[in-house]
């Protein structure tokens, strides 16, 4: 294991922290790098014999990997005040999905739909990056219709969550400032997803 960001050995990293987690599944260490200082989680868990195998969009066959559905998660919540116990939470319950409904194959456009359905729950801004790169939205229109998809489902929303837009009937309030004098807001805006890459976020 090496720090994962000044790639010091692991002779450099400190256990600061560890305690079981999952349902005491797995180990959660808070370990710190003594040579650039900063800190960062890991995991340790008992590793399954699973002969599930993914199939890509693409038609290939590639075994299954939890990691890669973490990895896609941290995009989709990069800088987003999403705590990683929640991003771990998630892989859990779809990989627990998919094994109890799947014997051998599963798609990889199944892994993002389990992923993405728990997502939506969870932040709205890391919705729509994940969902702009599982659904391969090829207009802005295609992305904005998605993003309106969530605020109207209001059963999802949290006041904790990303908002995505302000909310319409406060933009069509002006504020009164001192003078007395309502004060303009401007439009709505659109919150910007991060970049589409080509991996499938969640996907395998």
């Amino acid at each position: 294991m090496q720090c994962p960001f000044c790639k010091a050995d692991k002779e450099k990293l400190k256990v600061i922290d560890s305690r079981a987690c999952d349902g005491d599944k797995s180990i959660r260490r808070r370990r710190e790098c003594l040579s650039c200082g900063k800190r960062f989680t890991t995991y340790e868990r008992v590793e399954e014999n699973v002969r599930i195998t993914v199939i890509k969009k693409d038609g290939r066959r590639v075994p299954w990997d939890r990691a890669k559905i973490l990895a896609g998660l941290e995009r989709a919540c990069f800088k987003r005040p999403v705590a990683d116990s929640e991003l771990n939470r998630i892989a859990d319950e779809t990989e627990e999905a998919v094994f109890a409904k799947f014997d051998r194959e599963v798609p990889s456009s199944s892994i993002g739909d389990l992923v993405i359905d728990k997502l939506r729950r969870l932040d709205q801004v890391a919705y729509v990056r994940f969902a702009s790169v599982h659904k391969r939205f090829k207009t802005l229109e295609e992305l904005l219709e998605e993003a309106r998809t969530v605020i109207d489902a209001r059963r999802f929303d949290d006041p904790g969550q990303g908002k995505l837009f302000i909310d319409e009937a406060a933009a069509a309030t002006p504020p009164v400032v001192a003078n007395g004098s309502p004060k303009a807001r401007g439009k709505a805006k659109v919150a910007a997803p991060a970049a589409a890459q080509d991996k499938e976020p969640g996907e395998h």
